[in-house]
């Protein structure tokens, strides 16, 4: 067993601890740290392991392996001077990494544990037979009704081959013709006579790698079916056990019209034979895309999709298996289970979520996209944010996923467990910001409640709050912000007495902050007080590489959304979308694939035919109102800048005709940053004339 010694007792030290703790090959012999308050020193000592401040004096022979964990690259040199070849020394952001490794594994075997276990109880629950076997011709799965049916315990079967487990199998014969044989009658070894339809399994090869056989016990049928010699007596009783069964049932030719409904059909959807039979296959879909059309189309089975039907827009699940007779298409039957009353406990439920949701974040780091390096260095920056109590500053582009990024903050620091409140400054009135961050005193001011209200930074004591927009704050409410940051204090509109709070503050802002205060409409203490760590977000023309993964991504999304069965995007669509610029960032590629995946037909992937219309917009002289200045004047650079601003807005305020909201929206400003630069410029309205 070789002996460890760990050199740095904080938080890193104390995880490498707690895991070579479980270790068999490895025996901590001391902790050593500088700090006598270091929280691994005490872990260790309760565990009767030495400790010590100097890491010197546990260099002796006998140790093998020491792990530095202090962070201190000053430290790490030291050790590897007086460090001999036999003694392996591991930094702390190796240990760390392998500590993290570790810890996924052991989460990936527990889900694999879980997935497993739901896959057998699935398995086993079926009153259908269920016989995999493997290329082999080995038997690989045996479930609880095969057993039943055989007289062949599942441990007598696993592992043996099929031939010698039930005589005269024919599920061989599928790995070597790799067509699919459907309801075939076979006897059993017991006698059993079942219908079994066995299937080839195909891996991403294309190459064989094994075969399953599903089957019933018929026996009753058969013998019964023998003694009927009357085609339609048969006849009336297959449409008998169709009519009677309480899933709903629709069969379509191989043009996709309709052939055959039963009564829970009708029942479910609210259509009558006559608006179906004859009709195509279309004719009962309210929302989602033709299952059968999509399994006539591939000739493969369909199962699991979401859609609404008939005009009061049931929901309901739908598997459709293609109808082949000597390998001719001859239809499709499909299956509608209606599932409304569980999608309205499922809605129950995401409305009850939704509420958590307002007081907590939603996503993680795992949910943000991006191999790019310009990806990547933003959220190795925020991960380092998240654990520390320091204010952040998201800065960047619309829709490039700020908000992304402070809840995923949120989740990865000590606070995720306490509350997570989102505030849009833009969106909040003037006259309600103060008092909505802040609170009130009761009689603050007119129609304040009794008793007063808790404002949003109290709401979010020892949690985080996400400030979006957070330049277009007022010039009071950026002076009692400043304070929250620097006292970490906040006092009631209409209250006198100060309120301690910890709050860890996210802001976010797409606008230049550092021309704000120029133009004087943000505080330059507030700035460096919220820019202590800046994160800036990519706009998605400079990761164009992550296009890819985040189409991948949204597809997955909108496909749940809108009940669609989209497989991904054609070649030339992607090139398509990797030429465009993306002025409006993720949220414009958002918007772009699921328009197309509205329009498309029954198409399996996006076409570049399905995104027309990605034309990077010029920003050259195109457009016709742009202005012109051909300046020999020696005035100063900042006089004829804002000499021209000046001159901007007035054109625009006249194009306008003098309406200020929309001139504000035209030149990108808010409508109190406009007002504080007519007020600036000194533009009355008789200018505009």
């Amino acid at each position: 067993m070789q002996k460890v010694v760990i050199i740095g007792a904080g938080t890193g030290g104390t995880a490498i601890f707690k895991l070579l703790k479980e270790a068999t090959m490895l025996q901590v012999e001391a902790m050593v740290d500088k700090y006598e308050q270091a929280p691994g020193l005490a872990l260790a000592k309760k565990e009767g392991i030495r400790t010590g401040s100097d890491w010197r004096l546990f260099l002796t022979e006998e140790i093998d392996i020491i792990i530095e964990v202090t962070g201190d690259e000053s430290v790490c040199k030291e050790i590897r001077a007086v460090l001999n070849d036999r003694v392996i020394f591991i930094p702390g952001s190796v240990a760390y990494l392998m500590a993290k490794l570790l810890e996924q594994k052991e989460d990936l075997i527990a889900k694999l544990r879980n997935q497993t276990y739901k896959f057998d109880l699935i398995f086993n629950s079926t009153d259908d037979g269920m016989i995999v076997i493997n290329q082999d011709e080995d038997i690989i799965l045996f479930n609880r009704s095969a057993e039943s049916m055989t007289g062949v315990s599942k441990k007598a079967a696993l592992g043996n081959r099929v031939g010698d487990v039930i005589t005269g199998s024919l599920l061989p014969r599928v790995l070597e013709t790799k067509r699919i044989e459907i309801n075939q009658e076979f006897v059993l070894n017991s006698g059993i006579k079942i219908i079994t339809t066995r299937i080839p399994v195909i891996g991403d090869n294309q190459q064989i790698i094994g075969a399953v056989s599903i089957f019933k016990d018929i026996t009753e049928v058969v013998n019964l079916a023998e003694e009927l010699t009357d085609l339609k007596e048969i006849k009336t009783m297959l449409q008998a056990i169709i009519h009677s069964s309480d899933e709903a049932i629709s069969v379509v030719d191989e043009h996709g019209r309709g052939l055959l409904i039963n009564p829970a059909y009708s029942r479910i959807t609210g259509l009558s034979e006559g608006e179906v039979i004859g009709m195509p296959a279309t004719a009962d879909i309210s929302e989602g895309e033709s299952v059968h059309m999509k399994v006539l189309n591939t000739r493969r089975a369909v199962r699991g999709v979401p859609m609404r039907v008939g005009p009061k827009k049931k929901e309901v699940i739908v598997n459709v298996a293609p109808v082949i007779v000597d390998g001719k298409l001859k239809g499709s039957v499909g299956v509608l289970h209606d599932v409304t009353d569980l999608q309205n406990v499922s809605r129950e439920l995401n409305r009850a979520r939704q509420i958590i949701r307002n007081l907590e974040a939603k996503y993680t780091f795992q949910d943000i996209i991006g191999q790019t390096e310009e990806m990547t260095i933003p959220i190795e920056q925020a991960k380092l944010g998240a654990k520390t109590p320091a204010t952040v500053l998201l800065r960047g582009e619309s829709g490039t996923g700020k908000e992304l990024f402070a809840h995923a903050i949120h989740n990865a620091s000590d606070r995720k467990y306490n509350k997570f409140i989102r505030v849009n400054c833009a969106a909040l009135a003037e006259s309600l910001l103060e008092s909505e961050l802040f609170g009130y005193e009761e009689g603050a001011f007119s129609g304040a409640k009794r008793g007063g209200k808790r404002g949003l930074f109290e709401e979010a004591n020892k949690g985080s709050i996400f400030l979006d927009e957070i330049g277009e704050l007022t010039a009071n409410t950026q002076a009692k912000l400043l304070r929250v940051l620097q006292e970490g204090e906040i006092t009631r509109v209409g209250g006198t007495k100060p309120l301690q709070i910890s709050v860890r503050v996210i802001a976010a802002t797409n606008v230049n902050l550092e021309k704000a205060i120029a133009n004087g409409t943000f505080r330059e203490d507030l700035y460096y007080r919220l820019n202590r760590m800046p994160i800036h977000i990519p706009p998605l023309r400079r990761r164009k590489e992550d296009i890819p993964m985040l189409s991948e991504r949204l597809i997955e999304k909108i496909n749940q959304e809108y009940g669609r069965n989209v497989e991904g995007i054609t070649e030339e669509a992607m090139e398509a979308l990797m030429a465009y610029d993306w002025p409006g960032n993720v949220r414009e590629l958002d918007n772009i694939i699921g328009r197309a995946m509205i329009f498309m037909g029954y198409q399996t992937k996006i076409d570049k035919e399905h995104i027309p219309g990605l034309i990077n917009q010029e920003t050259t002289s195109k457009h016709q109102d742009r202005f012109y200045i051909e300046s020999e004047s020696e005035q100063p650079l900042n006089h004829q800048l804002e000499e021209f601003e000046k001159t901007v807005i007035i054109q625009t305020l006249k194009k306008m005709n003098g309406n200020k909201t929309t001139t504000a929206k035209q030149l990108g400003l808010s409508v109190r940053n406009l007002y504080y630069k007519l007020e600036k410029y000194k533009i009355a309205n008789d200018s505009m004339q």
